[in-house]
């Protein structure tokens, strides 16, 4: 579901014009793409059926020309806004806009001028980011309840020894990859340390010494691209799911 390459490095060569870079990634990213259109529109959608599927293609491929690193949130995020403010606009075209309380930002910029349309993307984006970052705390923090974990926990556990910390992500992205033995772990709400011991070579000790950081971790690696800001802010790498 979630795109394999780093984004920022990808962005980069495409903005340097590296076309066949942008083709690759947005074929990568149309999982990306297809869960937030339908997620927003509550609907199942089909490619070369749905209209909204492709506007949020092109508007994904719009955030690519837009984004700026100076705009203080990851790329994915800020094009499931973009995404999301064009469908707006479709939706107003098409009148369908009764079915959506409607408070985002247009990226219309009939009648406005460039300045004053940067001016409000800007402040758009800001709110937005604010908006979607406490929903995201408030969720993942639910989410940890659901395992016997807080935040607070995380706080105390957290491997400060750059060695113990590598093994711990190590067992996470292990879980986080298997999907059976991910499966087991959430059915049980139980760490399978056993499972994961074999799989990894870390010892029984260390991986229950490291449970609530593993649980954590495993979470958060799994959903990533419900938790954009969470992953970005932790530098989640997202090259691949053996990577530490």
């Amino acid at each position: 579901m979630f795109p394999v390459q780093d984004t920022e490095a990808e962005i980069k060569k495409i903005k340097h014009g590296d076309s066949l870079a942008r083709e690759n990634f947005l074929e990568s990213c149309k999982p990306f793409i297809y869960k937030v259109v339908c997620k927003f529109t509550g609907k199942n959608l089909e490619w070369g059926r749905d209209d909204e599927l492709a506007i949020g293609l092109i508007a994904f491929n719009e955030a690519i020309d837009r984004f700026c690193n100076d705009f203080g949130v990851p790329f994915l995020a800020y094009s499931r806004n973009v995404m999301k403010s064009r469908l707006v606009d479709h939706y107003r075209r098409e009148n369908k806009n009764a079915k959506f309380f409607i408070t985002q930002l247009s990226l219309q910029e009939d009648g406005i001028n460039n300045v004053e349309f940067a001016k409000s993307w800007e402040i758009f984006l800001e709110e937005e980011a604010a908006r979607e970052r406490e929903e995201e705390i408030k969720e993942f923090e639910d989410l940890l309840n659901m395992y016997g974990v807080s935040f607070e926990d995380l706080v105390k556990c957290s491997p400060r020894h750059r060695d113990t910390r590598r093994s711990l992500m190590l067992a996470a992205w292990e879980l986080a990859k298997e999907s059976s033995l991910f499966k087991k772990f959430m059915d049980n709400k139980k760490l399978p340390l056993v499972e994961l011991g074999e799989i990894t070579g870390i010892g029984r000790k260390t991986l229950e010494r490291g449970r609530k950081y593993i649980i954590a971790m495993a979470l958060l690696i799994n959903r990533r691209e419900d938790f954009l800001y969470l992953a970005s802010y932790l530098k989640l790498p997202v090259n691949s799911l053996g990577g530490i």
